[in-house]
């Protein structure tokens, strides 16, 4: 095209034709048509009352609300500091971060087709032709032939979203990015879970560890009292040998419970980013640890669906399916995309001129003719994939509300138990009293006072450990109301771009959005344990 060209009405009325039907396919496509279903959540009837042994039928409005914070409700100073640390560096924790972080990715990378595709290229060459080529005439003076060739051009591709297919693959991802986010915050409470609960296992032990002490140190006084009536010929051999064994057996048990507590301690290390080798929680004789009764507060169960992170999880992915189903759909409709080129080539150096110039207008529309079923086995297996997300997703409500049952079942039983296994517990250390009293002077054989010693140390060891069952039930029951997390800390849509589009720097990593943070940290490779703070372990 010459510049004359220009002057003389190049676009004569054919062209303005052209300009005109693409100013409309782009007007179109601004105003595309949704495929997707109306999608709307799964509502749930539930059975009147709640029942459950009565626990959640009767729920009364509770002062305090399950906190993000909960653990502090144990007033334990060392639980909390491990808490707090455990979030700050948990490879597990960081993972499921980076996890999100790739998932805004994925949903940026779908969203960036609803723009204009631009890109530009140069070119600059200086060719010398080959005397060995085919046809070529080495008796000819223009044999050798020197040619340089110099150009520069930029292209435009366009997609008009005509029938709403990069829209709903932007969506999906981006409700997949918003489900990404429900799994951190199930993650991180699941681990908030676990150390508490490992913490407390330790505690327990601890515990049973003070009445092997005790025992032992009453076994070896039954051993002295055996051996001295032995010696005064008013005891027989048989009474040393079964004391004997009775306190070797609880040094052995007791050996058992101190590799068991280490074994604890170890899983613990690790949860804090820690060696094994160099942590160390000092043990304590009592599960002192009182936590009380979790208050269900009014609504259960139609608010529990809101504060579940792995049932808000569910919920995002089932939305994302239904976009699926949109971009199926669309597949069975033109695919029409607008492409635009042009630049500038020239044997010399003269690229600035128009006579140089080079262009090109073009609309593309694809419709495939026939492919054997294709398009039509992808929309049938979205529509499948889309029913199995709400299965999925009344399984795991299903699994909440069994969750928050059982908690609240075995948190109050477990209360009962313990009640009543501290009576057993006073009325076998009674009877460990008398029945040695009796035996030491002479009104009763040892094999009786045997008995009563073995009652005391395993009533004592189901008091502790019945203590330690119903301090973890309780944390499960937070654990299944959701650890104080609410589905409205879920990042909406529009925080999910990781960046702008026009944004070419801070692209390290983005910032965090709900809370969630791709972080690093100087003491992320340091496993050596916490050697400044010592009030965590001692």
């Amino acid at each position: 095209m010459r510049l004359t060209d220009l002057k003389r009405g190049y676009f004569t009325r054919p062209r303005r034709h052209v300009v005109t039907a693409l100013a409309g396919v782009l007007s179109i496509g601004l105003a595309s048509c949704n495929l997707a279903p109306d999608y709307h959540p799964q509502k749930f009837l539930y059975p009147e009352g709640w029942e459950g042994k009565g626990v959640m039928a009767n729920a009364h409005p509770a002062d305090d609300m399950i906190r993000s914070d909960w653990w502090t409700m144990f007033h334990d100073p060392i639980l909390n500091g491990m808490e707090t640390k455990m979030l700050q560096v948990n490879p597990d924790l960081q993972v499921a971060a980076e996890a999100f972080t790739q998932a805004r990715d994925v949903a940026r990378e779908a969203e960036s087709k609803l723009y204009p595709q631009l890109t530009g290229s140069a070119h600059m060459s200086y060719n010398k032709g080959s005397l060995g080529r085919l046809f070529n005439n080495p008796n000819r003076s223009t044999s050798l032939v020197y040619e340089s060739n110099q150009a520069y051009s930029g292209a435009a591709t366009w997609e008009p979203d005509f029938w709403d297919s990069i829209r709903n693959s932007t969506r999906m991802e981006k409700n997949l990015a918003q489900a990404t986010a429900a799994d951190y915050a199930l993650a991180k409470l699941s681990l908030e879970a676990e150390l508490a609960s490992d913490y407390i296992a330790l505690r327990g032990l601890d515990a049973q560890n003070a009445v092997y002490e005790d025992s032992i140190h009453y076994f070896r006084a039954a051993v002295e009292i055996t051996e001295l009536r032995q010696a005064g010929a008013i005891g027989a051999g048989l009474d040393v040998s079964r004391s004997e064994n009775q306190l070797y057996s609880a040094m052995a048990a007791q050996s058992n419970l101190l590799a068991e507590r280490r074994v604890m301690e170890n899983a613990i290390a690790v949860l804090l980013n820690t060696a094994p080798a160099g942590f160390h929680i000092a043990p304590v004789r009592d599960v002192k640890m009182h936590f009380g009764v979790v208050k269900v507060n009014p609504g259960l169960p139609s608010s529990l669906l809101e504060r579940r992170p792995d049932i808000a999880a569910a919920e995002r992915r089932m939305a994302a399916a239904s976009r699926a189903i949109g971009v199926s759909r669309a597949a069975f409709y033109p695919r029409i995309t607008l492409s635009a080129d042009g630049g500038f080539e020239d044997g010399g150096f003269d690229l600035a001129s128009i006579s140089r110039a080079f262009w090109k207008i073009a609309v593309q529309a694809v419709e495939p003719a026939f492919t054997g079923g294709l398009r039509r086995a992808a929309l049938q297996r979205s529509w499948s994939q889309y029913r199995q997300t709400v299965d999925e997703y009344r399984g795991i409500v299903l699994s909440a509300f069994q969750d928050v049952e059982n908690g609240l079942t075995q948190s109050g039983q477990y209360k009962i138990a313990q009640d009543q296994q501290q009576r057993a517990v006073e009325a076998a250390l009674r009877t460990q009293s008398m029945t040695m009293a009796l035996y030491t002077g002479g009104l009763s054989n040892y094999l009786d006072a045997l008995v009563a010693q073995q009652d005391a140390l395993q009533a004592r060891l189901a008091l502790v450990q019945t203590q330690t069952s119903q301090i973890q039930a309780t944390v499960r029951l937070v654990r299944a109301l959701g650890g104080g997390w609410d589905s409205s800390e879920l990042p909406g849509v529009k925080q999910i771009d990781p960046f702008g589009a026009f944004q070419y720097e801070g692209l390290h990593k983005p910032q965090p959005v709900a809370g969630i943070d791709s972080h690093e940290s100087a003491v992320d490779n340091d496993l050596r344990g916490d050697h400044a703070d010592k009030s965590l372990t001692h």
